[in-house]
């Protein structure tokens, strides 16, 4: 994570910090999402020599969505995860979206979130990949741990 953390320091991002190894970068810059996003994606591209895609929240955002998780009580074995999408899903793919879901499993959308509750998210056919598919937007996922975490650092 330093040679993430030391490209968006070379770019001029301001007190850049990175959390796991998973591509979570905390960083002070001024601009508009969709327009830094753009940047970001342009700069790792050509630091890095292939596409990464990246979604953009504020610190607030994060503590928004953390805020309203719809699943605040979790039974024994449970985990949620968050999927930060890249924009709000269109209202007609979402009515088919939770139809591989898994007995256990449940989720809602919230805006640009969905929320998922699994036992187990490697053995889940509701994966980021499939959200992403199923949505025809970008996305990434993080357990609701890691969302909380990074707004502290």
């Amino acid at each position: 994570m330093e040679l993430l953390k030391g490209i968006f320091n070379d770019n001029g991002y301001a007190d850049v910090v990175t959390y796991i190894q998973s591509g979570n970068v905390i960083f002070k810059t001024k601009g508009k999402p969709e327009k830094i996003r753009t940047d970001i994606e342009k700069m790792l591209e050509k630091a890095l020599g292939y596409k990464v895609v990246t979604i953009i929240r504020t610190v607030d955002e994060l503590k928004e969505v953390a805020a309203n998780n719809p699943f605040p009580e979790l039974n024994e074995g449970e985990k949620l995860y968050i999927t930060f999408l890249s924009a709000i899903p269109d209202a007609d793919k979402l009515e088919t979206l939770g139809r591989v879901l898994a007995d256990g499993e449940k989720m809602q959308v919230i805006g640009r979130e969905v929320f998922f509750v699994s036992p187990g998210y490697g053995t889940t056919k509701f994966s980021n990949a499939y959200i992403e598919k199923q949505l025809k937007l970008d996305a990434t996922t993080r357990n609701l741990a890691t969302t909380i975490k990074v707004t502290t650092l």
